[in-house]
């Protein structure tokens, strides 16, 4: 399964990372799709975005709250404390650090990187 991650605003100011994990119920859809899936989350729009390699945004607060889901290429994420994730095909990021320092967004290797950017109604 593809990982998941979340950056958010700590208490201290500073943007964190962490790993989610997908809350799963059972679900039945009306047109008879079945298995696992998460609850339904209010979006206001989808835009798909593409950045060369060697992209690099330096410190920057997410503009919203948003998934980003990369769909191809790849991309480190970087927060205050020094952790940095790699992000790659599949891989979803939920960005809530609206306000703090931030984190940075970096394109590594040698591929752009294409991603949707769902941003969420709350």
């Amino acid at each position: 399964m593809a990982n998941i991650f979340r950056v958010y605003t700590g208490n201290d100011g500073q943007s964190h990372l962490e790993e989610m994990h997908l809350p799963l119920e059972p679900f039945v859809d009306t047109e008879g799709a079945y298995g696992e899936g998460t609850p339904l989350e209010a979006a206001t729009g989808i835009t798909f975005r593409v950045a060369a390699p060697g992209y690099f945004l330096d410190w920057h607060n997410a503009p919203r709250r948003q998934y980003t889901i990369t769909l191809s290429g790849e991309a480190e994420i970087g927060v205050g404390d020094g952790t940095v994730r790699r992000v790659g095909v599949g891989d979803v990021l939920l960005a809530e650090d609206l306000t703090g320092q931030g984190h940075t967004t970096r394109v590594v290797g040698t591929e752009q990187r294409l991603s949707a950017v769902i941003p969420l109604d709350s």
